[in-house]
């Protein structure tokens, strides 16, 4: 199934998505996508990203980067590079996300979402897929020139306002045959820029699930992003942005100037 979170008729609603693409609130309103304004499909606790859990995308941004970054980004990913985000990046579906002032090269990143159902701690990887309760689509905004050197991601890039757009839905874990081959795509203003498998990823979920419960503990609602493939393509004020993860939905989102009032 398929659950979001949408505002409407000034309350907030708990919604599930029909069979014809509309949408059924908790009470039995039916209402169209564009009718409702949406929200982050669940409210997270610890959000965790991952850098580097694609190999192809490593290179690419090694390309792109200066020598002592670059040298970084070539080096072996041994373990995972994880950084933790506010919740204050977080929006919903058909939101708009700020670019910022002296921004040179900003992109964003397709990524499948693990939503955490149960807490739980020293987790075997055996029994990771027991504590997930779902799966959404993120696309986790970076500003490269605002990195600092080798250390990356940094709070000034990672936990920016806005710059996490984050549903339309979670899905339930049952729902996803196998959530390690799923493709994942993205269009800028209607051209395909990105495209990848979840079955390239570096560390799978079970192992990040296992590495990151063996130091801290796994709550519910914790979210898991899992890195992104290639594709980095710089967006500007205007470009729409459709992040896609097969069998979980599309993630519509516009970039605006900093200025620009979106709320």
């Amino acid at each position: 199934m398929k659950h979001a979170r949408v505002a409407y008729g000034g309350a907030l609603h708990q919604a599930m998505m029909l069979a014809d693409g509309m949408l059924k609130l908790e009470d039995g309103r039916v209402l169209a996508e564009d009718q409702v304004v949406w929200l982050p499909p669940l409210q997270p606790q610890t959000i965790f990203a991952l850098a580097l859990n694609y190999a192809d995308h490593a290179k690419e941004l090694a390309e792109k980067s200066s020598k002592e970054t670059g040298s970084f980004l070539k080096a072996p990913v041994i373990e995972p590079v994880i950084f933790l985000k506010g919740p204050n990046t977080l929006i919903g579906h058909q939101g708009f996300t700020k670019r910022p002032e002296g921004a040179e090269f900003m992109h964003y990143e397709c990524e499948l979402g693990v939503v955490i159902s149960k807490a739980g701690k020293r987790i075997a990887r055996a029994n990771a897929m027991d504590y997930v309760a779902g799966y959404t689509v993120v696309n986790d905004y970076a500003i490269r020139n605002f990195l600092e050197g080798y250390y990356r991601p940094n709070l000034r890039v990672k936990s920016r306002d806005t710059c996490t757009p984050i549903g339309p839905w979670l899905v339930d874990r049952d729902d996803i045959a196998d959530p390690m081959n799923l493709v994942l795509t993205t269009h800028v203003n209607g051209v395909l820029t990105q495209e990848g498998n979840t079955k390239d990823m570096i560390h799978d979920i079970s192992a990040l699930i296992e590495y990151i419960s063996d130091f801290m503990s796994l709550n519910p609602g914790d979210v898991i992003m899992t890195g992104t493939p290639k594709g980095s393509v710089d967006v500007f004020p205007g470009d729409q942005i459709i992040c896609e993860v097969e069998s979980i939905g599309k993630l519509v989102n516009t970039i605006v100037a900093d200025w620009q009032v979106t709320t």
